[in-house]
């Protein structure tokens, strides 16, 4: 019997990807993985909430979420150069900004040059109302979220023993409501115009969910605004590559041969990799109390 030929990888040389909220329902890791184990980024940059740190349980880490956790640590123990952006959902990580581990950065925010045009990266939570004045509203909402992408994923399986095509429950709400609409509208335009003061040539966001390519132009400029979407309802991500961006929607018939990798770190288990990382957090975080205090 012929050993099946592994899929060549697609040479990406930028990869934004954001809102991937590891540790909740609806986190399709598995598809995530796949995806992840399709190509070779030069660069990774993980735009915010890729761990959920406000729903994160104990209870609930299934394998697939800490084999993502393994496939980045891979890639920046291969040299890989990973910025972990913060966003709301993993906001503690903000104490860490500037932190280096390896080829992984953290940090809140990232300004890059390329092929000449200027693009500023940051996850977009600093634009939400909800968020500065009443967090407590916001992460009432996230739960309610969850339940939603819980109920969806029964319905969905439903659907699908009847025959019938998936729905997502949460983006007819959002695109059904005027408000929603309405803050998406305003969040995009907000970005652009900030991006346009200052001269950037790309802008992309996060954190709302709502994946997207476009040009905005305002009195002052233009700029083109991006966001990743997330890895709960669209499954999407932003790719760099001779001189051009794209967005990446992840589609089951694509990855149906796709086989999982193990590779590189798989001689340290997985949850080593992960304590290992938060220890080196916690390290630092150790080391600057102690210069303030002396």
């Amino acid at each position: 019997m012929s050993k099946k030929k592994k899929k060549e990888k697609r040479k990406i040389d930028f990869l934004v990807i954001s809102d991937i909220h590891l540790g909740t329902y609806g986190c399709h890791s598995k598809e995530l993985l796949k995806y992840f184990n399709s190509i070779k980024p030069k660069v990774v940059v993980l735009n915010g909430d890729i761990i959920d740190m406000w729903q994160f349980s104990k209870r609930y880490w299934p394998k697939s979420h800490m084999q993502v956790i393994h496939k980045i640590m891979n890639w920046v123990n291969k040299g890989v150069k990973v910025y972990y952006i913060t966003g709301n959902h993993d906001e503690m990580l903000r104490k860490f900004a500037g932190h280096k581990m390896g080829s992984l950065v953290i940090d809140n925010k990232l300004v890059v040059e390329l092929d000449g045009k200027k693009t500023w990266i940051f996850h977009g939570d600093v634009f939400d109302v909800t968020m500065q004045h009443s967090k407590w509203l916001a992460k009432l909402g996230s739960h309610g979220y969850d339940f939603l992408i819980l109920l969806n994923a029964f319905c969905n399986w439903v659907s699908v023993k009847l025959g019938k095509g998936k729905i997502s429950l949460s983006k007819t709400i959002k695109n059904s409501v005027k408000k929603a609409v309405k803050f998406i509208n305003d969040f995009e335009k907000i970005a652009a115009e900030i991006a346009i003061a200052n001269h950037y040539d790309y802008v992309i966001c996060g954190h709302i969910h709502h994946p997207e390519i476009k040009t905005i132009a305002t009195a002052d400029g233009e700029v083109i605004y991006m966001n990743s979407g997330d890895w709960i309802e669209n499954l999407t991500a932003l790719e760099y590559h001779n001189q051009q961006w794209t967005l990446f929607r992840y589609d089951d018939k694509d990855f149906e041969e796709a086989e999982h990798e193990e590779e590189g770190l798989a001689a340290l288990d997985t949850h080593q990799i992960f304590n290992k990382m938060l220890d080196g957090f916690m390290e630092t975080a150790t080391k600057t109390e102690l210069k303030f205090k002396t």
